[in-house]
């Protein structure tokens, strides 16, 4: 088994250097950069939900409330990556590029009868972009990278159909946003911004199951993470590049106090069917209070220079999203025993730019494959998004997601007898 593990882990690593180049996306410049909601791969597949979602054989961040399902005997790992292609349209400009890279590291066990655990390396937001602009007289080109990962760890317990849990995490990473001004007659000016976040967060959750038959059940999810201050510093520089020289501090600023995360609240519904067939399906609703999360200016918003915050503010984030899984026979032959997916969101993002709020939905489908000898499961996904801004759209961006995940499923807590 370890085997196993250390050679998909590998090969999983490769993949993922291998197309490790961020797409060029241009709207991750602003705020803390493009938001991802903690799903695993499986999860994915479904349109990213997972509120109401409990299993002893798949791991769900999304509601920590989720680890206690887990039987006393299995031990979860599942690790995931992914491969995205962009088409961005600007006015008559067209642009087609190539991102992906490992998603996240997950492990689940359990700790007693009725108290699971789970730990891992989740992403919280990413920036990845370039593009480059003419000026009078010269050029200008922009590029960022980075973003915000949550190493947690969480905990859980059930009684009576009702859980609880909870997920602490520590927070840190660095968003570097670069300016490069190079006249025609002069050298290259560099002016660089640095978010450096090292921070902690929580997310409480609670999930109850109704016993609506032998066969079928309803279950209820809700999760809570409260507004913050966000720790950590904030700097810009300027340095003239072509000259070699040494980067001047034009800005200082520590965050706690200046910068907060919202106050995020996600509920969800589903039903499972399970006998000959297993079938279910769930609905999510996201809100997070983003109008209220303070995220200071650096230094004057009049600064020709201070592409990071003109004209850009945040708004409340609301996201809806369905989806279901079949497995059409529970003891049949391997095509019967797949698990088939789809599902569907709409998302009105945190990001307002000069007065357009950033909206985007998709729609995704996949296939969950049993290895030979065992639970362990490898989920392989397609999504397609559609991202713009409203009224004016300002760049529109079309992805194709290519997502594939390993979900190990093993009894490390079993002795054997030796007779």
């Amino acid at each position: 088994m370890m085997k196993k593990l250390y050679l998909l882990i590998l090969l999983l690593t490769a993949f993922s250097l291998g197309i490790l180049a961020q797409n060029n996306r241009q709207y991750s410049m602003y705020g803390y950069g493009l938001l991802s909601d903690r799903a695993t791969s499986m999860q994915r597949q479904m349109g990213s939900v997972g509120y109401a979602m409990h299993s002893g054989r798949q791991i769900n961040v999304m509601n920590p409330a989720s680890y206690a399902s887990i039987d006393s005997l299995t031990f979860l790992f599942d690790i995931g990556a992914d491969m995205t292609i962009l088409w961005q349209k600007q006015e008559d400009v067209k642009e087609r590029s190539f991102g992906g890279g490992l998603d996240y590291i997950t492990m689940q066990f359990p700790i007693w009868k009725y108290i699971g655990a789970s730990i891992g390396l989740v992403p919280y937001s990413y920036v990845g972009y370039a593009f480059g602009t003419d000026i009078e007289h010269g050029a200008m080109s922009n590029q960022g990278e980075g973003g915000i990962n949550q190493a947690y760890l969480g905990l859980a317990g059930t009684y009576a159909g009702f859980s609880l849990g909870f997920n602490v995490s520590y927070d840190f990473g660095n968003i570097i946003n670069d300016v490069f001004s190079t006249p025609d007659n002069s050298g290259q000016t560099l002016f660089e911004h640095v978010m450096q976040i090292r921070d902690w967060n929580i997310v409480l959750g609670a999930q109850y199951t109704a016993r609506l038959s032998q066969n079928d059940r309803l279950n209820l999810g809700v999760t809570f993470s409260p507004k913050k201050s966000i720790h950590g510093q904030t700097w810009a520089t300027l340095q003239e590049t072509s000259r070699d020289s040494e980067a001047d501090t034009i800005a200082y600023m520590k965050m706690k106090g200046k910068y907060y995360t919202p106050m995020s609240i996600g509920g969800g519904i589903g039903f499972v069917h399970e006998r000959t067939s297993r079938w279910m399906v769930e609905v999510d609703l996201t809100y997070q209070q983003w109008s209220k999360a303070k995220y200071s200016p650096l230094y004057s918003l009049d600064d020709p220079d201070n592409l990071v915050f003109q004209g850009m503010d945040f708004r409340d984030r609301t996201r809806i999203a369905a989806g279901g899984e079949f497995i059409p026979k529970l003891r049949g032959n391997y095509f019967q025993r797949m698990a088939y997916r789809i599902g569907a969101y709409y998302n009105n993002d945190y990001l307002n730019i000069q007065g357009n709020q950033l909206k985007e939905y998709g729609i995704t489908a996949g296939f969950g494959f049993h290895t030979p000898e065992g639970k362990t499961m490898i989920n392989l996904g397609f999504e397609w998004k559609h991202r713009q801004a409203h009224p004016n759209p300002l760049i529109t961006e079309n992805f194709f997601n290519i997502t594939l995940g390993v979900n190990f499923n093993e009894l490390w807590f079993w002795q054997r007898r030796i007779r």
